[in-house]
């Protein structure tokens, strides 16, 4: 019995962990994430009380606990409010404590009743699902019954795995290192553009540009397996996806910027902004930098980052230089005051529709005037956008 019933290879039991492991992770990016905490998709009754089972033997979460912390980590983002920013708490921190941050806000009645409505309530979640420590007992009894001593390194394993891809790496490492699609008005990063190891949840600030959609890859050279294994599961019939991250949607040759132009463009804000930054502004930033081949390169190279990044992103200090910088260079500083204009339209909430659409229409007007080729090219691109129509 030193082996258990499954007297396996020692490839055998990496498999068995791997294949453990990844159905974690799928709980939790599926079940947890996606269908709970964001109501992105619907999913079955089998499928939904599967994944209940399988986290309460193999992570010991309560569905509203979880979803709950995660909610609030999204209404209060790097605030001190958080319950796990790397930006208030340090990256340190999070990463190899993030559990115990995770286990003191679950304490936390006030973040429960407020952000944990709608989540499981049944007998089985009262009376089964919540008491954690049966759960995980009871797996460590099963991976010794069927792996005998290795099982109990499966077992140790399986319960390290969320803390740390999840808790760590990706509220973590997440908001702290990695490459940004868009400028959300947080610290959300990609981690890397493949999400296999933590189930698509590597795309973190896709996520957090669009956090009810069900798909977290939006580049055509992302891969977000949750979203393969949620396809798999609507062909069966087992979900349902309710939103996906918007796409343009574009008229060639159109002139007119009519209302469905403004909603559309609204619609598709993030991927206007990281277009406006890629085609008009970096490219007069390059042209200017070539001028002024004597200043230093580095000054150059770090206001580069500082043009692109989320205004509410920088500190003063940051602030202060892209100031005295635009002050000496007025090109650039016509370019990045269209870029905060445009950003302003979809922050001006109190205006009505008719006024934003003036706004949008005088935008591309006097940006056409600049002069400037490709100015000139995105306000011809802005006209061209209209909603898509079932």
């Amino acid at each position: 019995m030193f082996y258990g019933l499954c007297d396996l290879s020692w490839w055998g039991y990496l498999l068995v962990l791997l294949a453990f492991t990844q159905i974690t992770i799928a709980a939790v990016t599926i079940y947890l994430h996606r269908h709970q905490a964001h109501r992105a998709l619907t999913l079955h009754p089998v499928i939904s009380h599967f994944f209940r089972l399988w986290l309460w033997l193999t992570t010991g979460m309560v569905t509203k606990e979880w979803a709950a912390i995660h909610r609030k980590h999204h209404a209060k983002c790097e605030t001190p409010e958080d319950p796990h920013s790397p930006q208030i708490f340090g990256l340190s921190k999070v990463m190899w404590q993030g559990a115990e941050l995770y286990r003191k806000e679950a304490k936390n009645k006030e973040t429960l009743e407020r952000y944990g409505q709608g989540t499981p309530d049944d007998w089985m979640e009262k009376n089964v699902y919540s008491r954690s420590k049966w759960g995980i007992s009871l797996m460590l009894a099963i991976d010794l019954i069927l792996f005998g001593i290795p099982g109990l390194s499966i077992w140790a394993l399986q319960m390290a795995w969320i803390p740390f891809w999840a808790a760590g790496i990706v509220n973590g490492v997440g908001h702290f290192w990695g490459y940004r699609n868009f400028e959300c008005p947080d610290q959300a990063r990609n981690l890397c553009p493949l999400g296999i190891i933590i189930g698509g949840e590597e795309l973190h600030n896709n996520h957090h540009t669009y956090p009810t959609s069900a798909k977290l890859s939006v580049k055509w050279w992302e891969f977000d397996i949750g979203w393969f294994y949620i396809r798999l599961f609507e062909i069966f019939g087992l979900a349902k996806a309710k939103r996906r991250p918007p796409e343009p949607n574009l008229v060639p040759g159109k002139t007119q910027i009519d209302m469905e132009t403004l909603k559309a463009v609204i619609l598709n804000r993030f991927q206007v902004m990281s277009r406006f930054s890629k085609e008009v502004l970096l490219p007069v930033f390059k042209q200017e930098k070539e001028k002024d081949q004597g200043q230093d390169a580095t000054m150059w190279d770090r206001i580069k980052g500082l043009l692109i990044r989320e205004t509410s992103l920088l500190d003063a200090s940051a602030k202060q230089k892209l100031a005295g910088f635009l002050a000496n260079h007025q090109t650039i500083q016509q370019v990045y005051q269209f870029k905060e204009q445009l950003q302003n339209l979809w922050a001006q909430t109190s205006l009505k529709e008719n006024d934003l659409l003036e706004a949008l229409q005088k935008w591309c007007q006097e940006a056409e005037s600049t002069g400037i080729a490709s100015m000139k090219e995105f306000a011809a691109y802005l006209r061209s956008f209209t909603l898509k129509h079932a």
